[in-house]
């Protein structure tokens, strides 16, 4: 008799009942291992597709920063100009380009309808000389014919704001002795202080 063939005896038999054959054990562990490995290769998918999300998210956010400091720039450059704008001898100087003048004291109406302090028109300190224009030249009879068909003897302006004569009105000489205005400052008027 051969021993492959004959029950085991003892510690060795007991073993063989504990322990299951081999065909039906292989058959149950199958889906156990095929559940395993798609858990792992779900969160292995799962982990790439959260870290390529944090890394676009990353890019988005140091993309964010720069334009943010971009903006700030413009935003501190745009602020010192109006500051610049702002500044009291910029505003005066603007104001006098407009033809602004600075106004006299004030006066305040009540609500009784009284008028306090006293009201004056504001005037415009007398402007700066600025040096003669030149005379334009004497028109031609064929330029003076069509000035009197059209104007009748009526003065015409030249590019220049000064008024040409008609052929006909007498031309007035500028004295040559006449000394040239110098061109000096004028000073502005005072002002009220915190105004």
């Amino acid at each position: 008799m051969s021993r492959a063939g004959a029950p085991l005896k003892g510690r060795a038999g007991r073993l063989a009942r504990l322990m299951p054959s081999a065909s039906p054990s292989s058959a149950a562990r199958t889906p156990f291992v095929l559940l395993v490995v798609l858990l792992l290769g779900g969160g292995l998918i799962t982990l790439l597709l959260l870290n390529s999300a944090l890394n676009e998210g990353s890019f988005r956010l140091s993309e964010l920063k720069r334009d943010t400091t971009e903006l700030t720039d413009e935003q501190q450059a745009l602020q010192r100009d109006v500051d610049s704008y702002s500044q009291p001898g910029a505003l005066e100087r603007r104001a006098r380009e407009l033809g602004m003048v600075p106004g006299g004291s004030p006066a305040f109406l009540d609500p009784d309808g009284t008028v306090r302090g006293v009201p004056t028109k504001a005037t415009a300190p007398p402007p700066s000389p600025s040096p003669s224009p030149t005379p334009s030249p004497e028109p031609t009879p064929e330029d003076g014919a069509q000035a009197d068909e059209a104007g009748a003897g009526v003065p015409s302006a030249t590019p220049s704001g000064t008024a040409t004569p008609s052929p006909g009105a007498a031309a007035q000489p500028e004295p040559e002795d006449a000394p040239a205005p110098e061109n000096t400052p004028a000073t502005p008027p005072p002002t009220t202080p915190g105004r």
